[in-house]
């Protein structure tokens, strides 16, 4: 039987659906070889692999109003709007700890996704062999615009969002057989064009980073062309994917923690309903 990867799209807070699905197959006992996340799917990633069921949901619901970890406030004082100061910090050590230990130790590798602001092109940090994964972690989930660049093995680094959305294709280029997929958007979502404004807007905020501008307002257009690849690799049976059923109207500083404990639901139950269908997909042959 071939190796198993698991791949998260991210999408700031609409990561409560990845956090659910992810959850069943922690509890039903299903475990990946590999696991690649990007933005938010990175961190929701991370507590897959450090086995914690329910920590990306505890601290979303618990501190998503809590200006220590979201506001504008943090964006003046030059952090993120998102402080992962304080998320990796006293949350991580304290309040919700994450178990560190079994993260490193785990047999899953774990590739965190960003973008380098050089280049405009993916980064691919592995726990493997990344020297410090939670700065990977940390500038995959950097947003554009409402967090400052993040070093990553020397080179400043943003949203790996902006540059590959969902690494099913990275998976499947290491050799993982079997590649389940889990998105934050229904199926036929497409993201609107970069408008005018905005452009001008990344064209004076990363002057000196061309090539990230020009990532940035391609990203649109490549992640059509991921969506439609993704449609003919889960038709050809080359991976399994999980999405939600309908549009996902939380927000990326989503504050309303009912519309978020409802999409983690949403989550928990699009994954139980395909269980039977993920099951047989994991442990047929190919």
């Amino acid at each position: 039987m071939g190796r198993k990867a698991i791949v998260l799209e991210g999408g700031s807070l609409r990561c409560m659906f990845s956090a659910g699905a992810t959850d069943v197959m922690l509890e039903e006992g299903i475990g990946f070889d590999g696991l690649f996340g990007v933005s938010a799917g990175a961190l929701t990633g991370a507590n897959y692999v450090s086995g914690q069921p329910g920590r990306t949901a505890k601290i979303n619901l618990d501190y998503v109003n809590d200006k220590r970890y979201l506001g504008v406030r943090n964006l003046l004082r030059g952090r993120g709007i998102f402080n992962f100061d304080f998320l990796f910090g006293e949350i991580s050590d304290s309040l919700v700890p994450m178990d560190r230990e079994t993260f490193a130790n785990s047999p899953c590798d774990f590739t965190a996704v960003s973008t380098s602001c050089l280049t405009g092109r993916p980064v691919f940090s592995s726990k493997r062999t990344c020297g410090d994964i939670y700065a990977a972690i940390r500038a995959s989930a950097s947003l554009p615009l409402m967090a400052p660049m993040v070093l990553v093995e020397g080179a400043p680094c943003l949203d790996g969002g902006v540059s590959l959305s969902i690494p099913y294709q990275r998976a499947l280029d290491e050799g993982y057989s079997k590649v389940v997929v889990v998105t934050t958007r229904e199926h036929g979502f497409r993201k609107e064009q970069v408008s005018r404004a905005l452009a001008r807007i990344y064209a004076r905020a990363y002057r000196k980073y061309p090539n990230l501008v020009g990532a940035l307002l391609a990203s649109p257009q490549r992640y059509a062309r991921e969506l439609d690849q993704l449609d003919r690799l889960e038709k050809q049976g080359r991976v399994f994917v999980i999405r939600p059923p309908k549009p996902v109207t939380v927000s990326r500083t989503e504050r309303d923690t009912s519309k978020l404990r409802a999409l983690y639901q949403q989550g928990r139950a699009a994954c139980q309903e395909r269980l039977p269908a993920l099951l047989a997909y994991l442990e047929g042959g190919r």
